[in-house]
């Protein structure tokens, strides 16, 4: 139990498979300050506690939250993308603090509320309902989405795996596609495998395979040596190469008509969030329009989706800030 004169202190965390990020915030609710931080490479450790304990050594913690790239069950996770196995209880154990493991998304869900107007980019005004749900959908190594449902103490975070949802065509260009993608790994075709960065240079091997535009010899060489999803965007977005231009284009659509699915299956009146890695890198390029188009062609529910506030995330740390929040609300309950 806080005395009256006493801060508390939280710890909040985001957990990928490329990195870890862990801040130590002090105060009282809505009056939170960073006082210490680490960000190391996620790989090269054993497990969290490894990272852990160093910052927290000393320190009297009064909850403790993690948002993590991987499904949590029962208070448990195994990473995607690390050999990492974690679970509340014996994270609680260690920290001596009630601990709570939240999906990157549902932490994501948690985060978009607290940023501020120069933290997103608008792409459409819409009509906001503050009792209404909220979706966040974002592409980076794989295809992300979470839903936000209003509940007593504020927003239910749901964490789902929407990105895994059988890829449908909206023409013929993407019939062809799904037959490509099929072809290449042998089986059901998601949209993860197109709207991620390793579908961004599956899009451009079906532009080439396609006929859709030429390949130059050096802009091969440039996938070779490097990161090849980065070259795809880059020459896509200065319109330097035709192929990576072609398959950013393939890219947005593709991204705005699963934006414009999750909106169909969400109604989040109360905001679409566009989160992830690769959305504030495109910025420009998705406020264009054909982003917005692609989600917005959806037939008699057109005029629905046209009411729906969306924006596109540009605050990297927008995980760490939910875990915050779901750490600052652990810590309110147990106080």
């Amino acid at each position: 139990m806080l005395r009256r004169d006493e801060k508390m202190k939280i710890l909040a965390g985001d957990i990928g498979g490329t990195k870890t990020e862990l801040v130590i915030y002090e105060g009282e609710p809505g009056r939170f300050e960073p006082c210490s931080r680490v960000h190391v490479p996620s790989a090269g450790h054993g497990g969290l506690l490894e990272i852990v304990a160093p910052l927290v050594a000393g320190v009297r913690l009064d909850a403790a939250a993690f948002g993590v790239a991987g499904p949590v069950r029962a208070g448990c996770c195994t990473t995607t993308n690390l050999p990492w196995k974690l679970d509340e209880l014996t994270l609680a154990d260690s920290l001596g603090c009630p601990v709570r493991l939240l999906n990157d998304f549902a932490a994501v869900v948690l985060g978009v509320e607290e940023l501020t107007t120069s933290e997103v980019h608008v792409l459409q005004v819409g009509e906001r309902d503050p009792k209404g749900p909220i979706a966040v959908i974002g592409a980076g190594t794989g295809l992300g989405e979470g839903i936000g449902v209003p509940g007593v103490d504020g927003l239910n975070a749901l964490a789902g795996e929407g990105g895994h949802r059988d890829l449908a065509p909206r023409n013929g260009i993407e019939d062809r596609l799904v037959t490509y993608v099929r072809a290449r790994i042998g089986g059901r075709v998601s949209v993860e495998r197109v709207v991620s960065g390793p579908g961004l240079i599956m899009l451009y091997d079906f532009v080439i395979a396609e006929g859709l535009a030429p390949e130059q010899r050096e802009v091969r060489a440039e996938l070779q040596a490097g990161d090849a999803a980065s070259v795809v965007g880059r020459r896509g977005l200065d319109r330097s190469d035709a192929a990576c231009t072609r398959a950013l284009d393939l890219f947005i659509a593709l991204y705005g008509a699963e934006a414009g699915n999750l909106a169909l299956t969400v109604l989040p009146t109360r905001g679409l969030y566009i989160a992830g890695g690769i959305a504030p890198k495109l910025v420009e390029r998705i406020a264009r329009g054909d982003f917005m188009e692609a989600l917005l062609d959806k037939g008699r529910m057109t005029t629905v989706l046209a009411q729906i506030p969306v924006a596109v995330v540009l605050e990297p740390r927008v995980g760490l800030i939910g875990a915050r929040v779901a750490a600052m609300g652990l810590g309110k309950h147990c106080a």
